[in-house]
């Protein structure tokens, strides 16, 4: 399936320019360098206090935009088509809001439509625009589904994600391979059997 008008996926984009680091900022980072054990003056972590910092304005860049923005753009010019609309495998990552740890994975994201659709790649920025925060698994599908229903409103909605979190891998209990999976349906793909199988089927489930 193509993209429904997504103009801004082709365009060449200027690379951001790198952030102002703020001294408390580096400050901190130099702080819990120091209380793991390392000295932040050594010649090779000079300047990680700065590097981490930045890296996380990157991870959390979720907070400054709206995901569900990108809902905002439907087409209703779609031929008749009223079955189900599936983004499969759309890989992700994230920050454990526990530990700062990564959580990485990927979701499965349906809906039925209405009466309109929106360009597929808007699915992955949602995805996107949610995931680059501070999470829990939960509330990321949660979330990811409850905008697609509320912007959309379409006949039902289907997230599945499946993500290895290194707050449980590298770290406590130490149990690397292991994935973690949850699910929201919405509207029929809740209510309806028949159609919840479909969508699963669709997802490898």
């Amino acid at each position: 399936m193509t993209d429904h008008g997504d103009p801004e996926d082709g365009d060449l984009v200027e690379p951001a320019p790198a952030c102002d680091v703020p001294a408390d900022v580096a400050d901190a980072v130099r702080t819990l360098i120091r209380w793991a054990g390392d000295d932040p003056d050594r010649e090779g972590l000079l300047d990680t206090p700065r590097r981490v910092a930045r890296a996380w304005r990157e991870y959390a860049k979720g907070y400054r935009e709206d995901p569900a923005v990108h809902l905002s753009r439907t087409f209703e010019e779609v031929g008749g088509y009223d079955e189900i609309v599936l983004l499969k495998d759309i890989p992700f990552q994230s920050h454990c809001e526990h530990h700062l740890a990564p959580i990485i994975g990927k979701a499965s994201i349906a809906y039925l439509p209405k009466d309109k659709v929106v360009g597929i790649s808007k699915l992955a920025r949602v995805l996107h625009g949610y995931s680059r925060r501070l999470q829990v698994q939960e509330r990321l599908t949660a979330q990811v589904a409850d905008a697609i229903w509320k912007h959309l409103q379409p006949k039902g909605v289907a997230v599945i994600i499946e993500a290895t979190h290194a707050c449980m891998t590298a770290r406590g209990v130490s149990t690397p391979g292991v994935m973690m999976t949850t699910s929201r349906m919405m509207g029929t793909f809740r209510e309806d059997e028949r159609s919840r199988r479909e969508v699963l089927a669709l997802m490898g489930y």
